[in-house]
């Protein structure tokens, strides 16, 4: 049996025994107390649906939680670890885009607490590795491959060929969670299609609504250009404004990127979007807290659960729209 075969095992496990936790004991895990993070702002497409998952679990397993917004940026969300570690609860999920450099000094300190903590969204492979036994698990997709296959199966539905021109915007910067951009960069490079790269800036990573101009400005300097990749969920739920602003009409220009939402659905339909993977943030929300609180009663090992699933376009959007309506796909 494959390691993502047993976790889905696992998982499925887990989930069926739910109804036995409520049962024999009304909120199984009211003793555990969290923080969790995310990972944007209130109300951000993704980090949203992130909650409801997150909130989901809190209902049904009984712990009390804390949620900590960090708009998205790096910096914010170590200074808030050091605020969470301070609060000594039993347990942190945290965001991974800082990076192993910048989180292992003080998940080392959490764990010298005796605080469990564990991620979601973006690997922390070595931390990962270190403190799996402690209850360090991850929930989210795998990164370079997701860029990959979005970025592949985007170039077939859009038609490319050698020596076109696609433009990513994404997060090489970031040390971890740019390894989904860089896929993204691989896979049209090896086509031979000609890649633009830009930069996610922190103010467009915390307010999608700004990068407007950016894509317009691309857009004029950059005519030929045939398919626009958005490393970011809010970016693409958002890319229907980007093209409307740079005088384009649905499909004139081939728009995909990650992460459904009732936006991107609602651009997926009306045409600015071909083609999304689904990471399934619902499962970054429920699952952490079901991770910290398996491992503190019972000590579980962190499981690593990958969310990355088959790609999103016109074909399939009926099926998944309703729930994307609810914010649970």
């Amino acid at each position: 049996m494959t390691k993502k075969l047993m976790s889905s095992v696992l998982v499925g496990i887990f989930l069926l025994s739910i109804p036995f936790f409520a049962a024999a004991e009304g909120k199984h895990f009211e003793d555990v107390s969290i923080i969790f993070f995310p990972g944007g702002s209130e109300g951000d497409s993704f980090a949203s649906v992130v909650y409801r998952g997150a909130k989901a679990a809190e209902e049904d397993l009984g712990p009390k939680v804390d949620y900590m917004w960090s708009s998205w940026l790096p910096d914010k969300m170590v200074a808030q670890f050091k605020d969470a570690i301070a609060k000594n609860p039993d347990g942190i999920a945290i965001m991974g885009h800082p990076g192993v450099a910048a989180f292992q000094p003080l998940v080392d300190e959490a764990i010298a607490k005796g605080i469990l903590v564990t991620s979601q969204n973006t690997t922390l492979p070595e931390i990962e590795a270190k403190y799996k036994d402690k209850g360090f698990g991850y929930v989210g997709q795998e990164l370079y491959p997701s860029g990959l296959m979005l970025a592949k199966g985007a170039a077939q539905r859009a038609g490319l060929k050698a020596g076109d021109r696609a433009m990513v915007w994404g997060l090489l910067g970031q040390e971890t969670r740019g390894l989904r951009t860089k896929g993204c960069i691989d896979a049209l490079k090896e086509i031979g299609v000609e890649v633009d790269y830009l930069e996610i800036s922190d103010q467009v990573n915390s307010d999608a609504a700004s990068g407007t101009p950016v894509i317009a400005s691309y857009i004029a300097a950059h005519p030929d250009v045939k398919m626009i990749i958005t490393d970011h969920g809010a970016l693409t739920a958002t890319l229907g404004t980007y093209l409307k602003a740079a005088n384009k009409k649905p499909g004139e220009i081939f728009g995909a990127g990650f992460d459904l939402s009732a936006a991107t659905t609602a651009a997926i339909k009306e045409g600015w979007v071909g083609a999304v993977l689904d990471q399934q943030p619902w499962l970054q929300g429920y699952l952490p807290i079901l991770q910290i609180c398996l491992a503190k009663k019972y000590g579980f090992a962190g499981l690593h659960i990958d969310t990355g699933a088959a790609i999103i376009d016109n074909s399939n959007i009926d099926f998944v729209a309703p729930l994307a309506e609810q914010g649970i796909r």
